[in-house]
């Protein structure tokens, strides 16, 4: 089976918005609720509390005085979000997420439907008392829904991630272009095919807007809080971050698919990127250039023409290894951008150096596993660094595209 999300927008009508903003309210009240709940049991019993001892609490709430209002949320919506909270729980656990947050009214607001949702003509029919929403499907949707996911973003807009399920296999490539891609700050991608290297400059949107966000978050943090002035004005310093988030996604899902189109595998590395933001002078550079949402561009696009990720370990000397006779130096700082080798004697630049490194690794380890590898160009030299791992691409998915889980920013 094969799995695609597709995202529209919607254009819900007053009353929608209201029925729509107290699902909200009840989704969210219901997560901060469990959370608090959660958190107690586990300090008194070191235990935390199952997904079926979560929803059992629902009933009682349902019937009591204060919280009877939960009664008008449609009941898989709140089940919805049990599971999605024992999810974030037993990732926790698992150390591949940070402790579950308590939710505001103020970030981005979003409530999941996982059945019963049905598109009809132009409109995306939920189930409950909210009904058939216009929308604006921009794609045609064929296969099983699965899961809707209905949002609003800080600016004001709604939109709907939709799940399908389509039938057939995972297809395979075995023919195509190996890439290596040395991931920066000044250009964003050096890329390698092993016969040829191109740069791609970060495009630094958030330099870009910096001047115009802090003038109108001055603007903001003046006015009153809780004011209808500032609530409005609220929406337009969220528009002018939702601008730059889009800029950068448009930049991303482009790049991503002239790499993917004609490609057998991509290679990279497996960067610590909450590590690097821990350096207060990159720590907005870094968070600026989106490298893990790259990562997971490329990731979905080739799973779905049956290319694959290669991440090779960030511990690999990708810039401290000659490409050409693999001699290995001890030291480079990262202001030295070229460097001649002193085995052989050839001039490298850093980040051009870098990526047919990377590239030849990722061939190699494609080789110890098996896979037929056509492209031309390098190589492939003996194990060196430590142990790297092949990605097969997870789900993602952002606006206008397709294969995934719905993506939670803030």
């Amino acid at each position: 089976m094969l799995h695609r999300v597709v995202q529209v927008r919607l254009y819900p009508s007053k009353e929608q918005q209201i029925l729509l903003a107290r699902t909200f309210g009840s989704a969210r009240w219901w997560w901060n609720y469990a959370l608090n709940k959660s958190i107690e049991v586990y300090k008194e019993t070191g235990k935390g509390l199952t997904r079926a001892a979560l929803n059992a609490l629902l009933p009682d709430l349902k019937k009591a005085e204060d919280t009877h209002w939960l009664a008008d949320c449609y009941s898989q919506v709140l089940q919805a979000t049990t599971l999605n909270l024992t999810t974030a729980y037993k990732n926790f656990f698992e150390k591949r997420a940070g402790f579950p947050k308590f939710k505001s009214k103020h970030g981005k607001q979003s409530i999941q439907y996982p059945q019963n949702v049905k598109i009809v003509d132009s409109n995306v029919k939920l189930p409950g008392n909210i009904g058939a929403i216009k929308a604006k499907i921009h794609r045609l949707i064929e296969g099983k829904i699965k899961t809707v996911t209905v949002s609003k973003t800080p600016s004001g807009k709604y939109l709907a991630s939709i799940l399908i399920e389509i039938e057939g296999e995972h297809p395979t490539i075995k023919e195509g272009t190996i890439y290596g891609i040395d991931l920066g700050i000044k250009h964003f991608a050096v890329v390698t095919d092993g016969e040829k290297v191109s740069k791609y400059d970060n495009p630094r949107y958030i330099a870009k807007h910096e001047k115009n966000l802090k003038r109108k978050q001055k603007k903001l943090a003046r006015k009153q809080k809780g004011s209808n002035s500032r609530n409005r004005y609220r929406k337009v310093v969220a528009k002018v971050y939702e601008r730059v988030s889009n800029s950068r996604q448009d930049f991303l899902h482009k790049l991503s698919y002239k790499l993917t189109s004609d490609s057998q595998a991509v290679i990279v590395e497996n960067l610590h990127v909450l590590g690097m933001v821990r350096n207060h002078n990159l720590a907005k550079a870094i968070s600026d250039c989106g490298w893990g949402m790259f990562t997971n561009f490329l990731a979905y696009k080739l799973e779905r023409k049956g290319g694959k990720l290669v991440e090779i370990d960030r511990w690999f000397p990708s810039s401290k290894l000659c490409s050409n006779c693999f001699y290995q130096i001890g030291e480079m700082p990262l202001d030295v951008r070229e460097w001649t080798c002193p085995s052989c004697g050839i001039q490298h630049d850093r980040d051009g150096n870098a990526a047919q490194n990377i590239r030849a690794e990722g061939i190699r380890m494609l080789k110890a596993e098996g896979s037929a590898v056509s492209a031309v160009g390098g190589e492939v030299r003996p194990k060196l660094g430590r142990k790297s791992k092949l990605r097969h691409s997870p789900m993602s998915t952002e606006a206008n595209t397709v294969l995934g889980t719905p993506s939670q920013c803030g």
